[in-house]
Formats: C-alpha cells, structure tokens, sequence
C-alpha cells in the first residue's frame, strides 16, 4: 500500500510545481487618488494653540488624503470645544465632516448638533467650524432652541462657545412659553 502512496504524492508534488503561477486580480475601479494616505478607526485628534487644548475630536472612521490636503471623517463625529482656560463650553456632533489641512477648518456634514454649557441648541444639516477665528458659521438652514427664545432661519455665525450668536435671514422667532 505505501509503494502506491508514496509514488502519488510525488507524482501530485511534481505537478503541482509545474502549473502556472495565478496571478491576483486587480481592481481598477479605485484611482490612486480615492485610496487614502493614511487610514483610523476609534480616533482623536486634538487642536492645540500655544500649548493649550481648543478642541478635541473624536472620528469613528478618519481618512486621510494627502494630496487634496484633506481629511475625511466618518461614523458620528463630536467636537468638544474649550476657552482659554481649557474649560468644556460646547460639543459639536454630526454623522460625518471633513477637515480642510490648508486651513485647518471642520466641516460638519449632516445632523449637525450643536450644544453649549447653558443649554443653547443650534441645529443644521451643515456647519463649519472657521479655524482662524475660531467661529461656527453655516450658510444653511439653522434652528437655535435657548432657554429664552426658538429662532429659525437661513445664515448663521457665532463664536465657538455659542454666547455671541447671528442668524442672518430670521423666518421664525418664538418664546418657549408660547408653543
């Protein structure tokens, strides 16, 4: 029985040897430029300036491009903002953004959530956080719940601590007493 095996073993070792190598498939659906640089799960970044924490986020998927100079995040997103004290003042949540690296601006892209410390809401499909002067705007329409007033509108600027806020193009404008 072992004088069979052993001549068939060599016999399938030896063809095996000589079949032609597969080569894998490719696929050339992606370009070199929608596969990202650098790639991150369960990620943190923090913004710093002068040694002092001004946000940190938090990306459940983060993608990184370096040639757009862009960073794409995905998987609900929250900002957490801070004073020059590094105290929390405001959290910033969205279902995905995106951070432009020539400027270090935050765009927050859909379900956009805004809350500060006091209990001011403001919430858009869109919003960007202005790096430079340290501002949330939207162009977009905006609904800004205080504990004072509801106001609806198109246009919107504030700082980052949602104190100092404007809406541009005001459709609506309520007290909570009266709903």
């Amino acid at each position: 029985m072992k004088y069979i095996i052993f001549p068939i073993i060599i016999w399938l070792f030896i063809y095996g040897c000589t079949k032609e190598k597969v080569e894998p498939t490719v696929n050339v659906k992606f370009t070199s430029e929608e596969i990202p640089d650098q790639e991150s799960w369960n990620s943190t970044i923090f913004f710093t300036d002068s040694g002092r924490t001004r946000a940190i986020l938090n990306a459940g998927h983060l993608r990184v491009f370096s040639k757009n100079r862009e960073t794409l995040l995905d998987s609900n997103i929250r900002i957490d903002f801070y004073n020059n004290e590094e105290i929390h003042t405001t959290t910033l949540t969205a279902k995905r953004g995106r951070v432009d690296e020539k400027t270090n601006n935050l765009y927050a892209i859909d379900s956009v959530v805004a809350v500060n410390d006091s209990g001011i809401v403001i919430t858009s499909d869109e919003m960007m956080w202005r790096n430079k002067d340290r501002k949330i705007v939207s162009d977009k329409y905006v609904t800004i719940v205080s504990p004072n007033e509801i106001i609806e509108g198109y246009g919107f600027e504030s700082d980052q601590n949602l104190r100092n806020y404007i809406i541009y193009n005001i459709t609506y404008i309520t007290t909570p007493d009266s709903l």
